[in-house]
């Protein structure tokens, strides 16, 4: 589908002094304009997608700033104001005094169609939580949402709508959100208690809120979800992992607690007895990673994502790429080891040739990385090009950037692997674990298929022989598709038999 964006410039460039209305009528792309800046005393600036420019030589006056001050509503105690039936937002510096010496006017566009990427996980009536920086496009998303429930789907929807940044200023909401009922918040720290008389007062079938950010809040969203109504919400937080981590915000994905386990089930699980465990259902079902307004990582079932996190076992959202053209498409299921310091985005499995793993390296340190294989005498192999490499190596910090080199290794399915820093213990680390976890790789799959061919054909599977780690992840797989399995033999030869229920 085809974005359609609605910005309401004009207005926006109406309430600006008229010097300044005139500089930036000259600049090209103004389609690209994020925010004007003005700082008393200082140049104006206008701050594009990819670019800033100063508009004039002549600074800012206490004047210009009052008459700019006149033109928008009302500054709440968050310093944010708006215009009126409008998306823009201006937001004040002040001094000590409180006197205003400083104004950031950013441009609020409503865009029509960037639904279309996670619309399936809307459908499924679950509760979303949206995860991601500053600007990458959680509010604007929380509006088409709202706008597609309200009008296309007929919910009865509620925002409850903190700093007017959903709807826009003043008492009627902006069209962008669609037959949506909106309720302003008077002050930021009453956002909780609003939340919760949305859905005393008003018997919304959708509640949606942008910014929960202290336990306040999230219990308030937990109250919420307990009375079956469906949450739509943005949190702060890039990652689950943040959000796991985060005490105030934890319990949106059902907070962690210390569990002591008895001999038996420790030994059962490879663990020590005193291990990390979820304590609640999560509030939220689903959980949206926007890495950047066009890639974006879901997690489908979060109680069973947190779980596989607090055991270490590999996390695996599904990652959606959105393509020129508005289509997206599924690039590849990415892997974290929760207890480990490398991450793996893999779309197929390293089938090395001549019984050498190909490595190309990003970022990484070649005389690190010989070095590691030298001491570990590993059969791997450090390739120049990519094209001939099993798997790439990089630093988590370029594969969020996801240059060019790295985006066309991985849209061409191959597995894409990070460490946090260029180190030698990260190295050899990685190296470590990568070719020790290969044959727990192929212990997967085969279970994987061992299910399919149960699922299809209701047979018992006796997989291969495996160490007692290997077999845990595959009794661990079986169980989530609602099949049965057991182990039997002696080790070495000890396997997992996998079968229907009830046989």
């Amino acid at each position: 589908m085809r974005q359609e964006i609605v910005d309401d410039l004009d207005q926006l460039l109406a309430i600006l002094p008229l010097r300044i209305q005139a500089a930036l009528k000259r600049e090209k792309g103004l389609q690209d304009l994020i925010e004007v800046v003005l700082d008393l005393g200082r140049p104006p600036q206008a701050r594009f997608s990819e670019r800033f420019v100063e508009l004039c030589q002549e600074p800012v006056t206490r004047e210009e700033l009052a008459a700019v001050i006149q033109n928008v509503g009302q500054f709440g105690d968050d310093n944010r104001a708006g215009i009126e039936r409008t998306l823009h937002r201006i937001s004040a510096i002040r001094n000590r005094r409180g006197e205003i010496i400083g104004l950031t006017c950013r441009v609020g566009r409503a865009v029509y169609g960037t639904i279309e990427i996670i619309r399936d996980v809307v459908e499924t009536g679950k509760s979303l939580l949206l995860l991601g920086k500053p600007g990458v496009g959680k509010t604007t998303l929380l509006r088409e949402i709202a706008r597609v429930l309200s009008d296309e789907f007929q919910k009865r929807v509620v925002i409850v709508d903190t700093s007017n940044e959903i709807a826009g200023d003043g008492d009627i909401p902006h069209p962008g959100i669609g037959s949506a009922r909106r309720m302003q918040v008077a002050r930021v720290a009453q956002q909780a208690e609003v939340m919760i008389e949305a859905v005393e007062n008003h018997m919304p079938e959708v509640v949606i809120i942008d910014e929960i950010g202290n336990e306040r809040e999230a219990e308030a969203a937990r109250s919420i979800a307990e009375r079956g109504v469906t949450l739509i919400g943005t949190a702060h937080g890039t990652s689950l992992e943040n959000l796991i981590v985060n005490p105030a915000l934890a319990d949106l994905a059902g907070g962690i607690g210390t569990v002591t386990l008895g001999d038996e089930e420790a030994r059962r699980r490879g663990t020590q007895k005193t291990v990390l465990e979820r304590k609640a259902p999560p509030t939220f079902d689903i959980i949206v990673e926007i890495q950047d307004k066009d890639r974006f990582a879901i997690h489908m079932d979060v109680a069973q994502t947190v779980d596989d996190f607090l055991r270490g076992f590999p996390l695996r959202p599904q990652i959606r790429q959105r393509q020129e053209d508005g289509s997206w498409q599924i690039v590849a299921r990415e892997i974290e080891p929760a207890p480990a310091s490398l991450q793996v985005s893999p779309a197929q499995d390293v089938k090395p040739e001549g019984g050498k793993v190909k490595l190309f390296s990003y970022a990484i340190s070649r005389n690190r990385l010989d070095q590691a294989i030298e001491e570990l005498k590993l059969p791997v192999q450090v390739v120049e090009n990519p094209a001939e490499a099993d798997l790439v190596l990089t630093l988590r910090g370029q594969y969020r950037k996801m240059p060019k080199r790295l985006r066309e290794a991985e849209l061409s399915g191959m597995r894409v692997y990070t460490i946090r820093s260029n180190t030698y213990v990260q190295v050899k680390r990685f190296l470590e674990e990568f070719m020790g976890r290969r044959g727990e790789d192929n212990a997967v799959a085969e279970a994987e298929a061992a299910v399919r061919k149960v699922l299809a054909e209701g047979q018992t599977v006796k997989l291969s022989a495996q160490n007692s780690y290997a077999r845990l992840l595959q009794h661990e797989l079986v169980k989530r598709y609602g099949l049965a399995s057991e182990s039997e033999g002696m080790e070495p030869e000890r396997s997992v038999v996998v079968h229907a229920k009830g046989e």
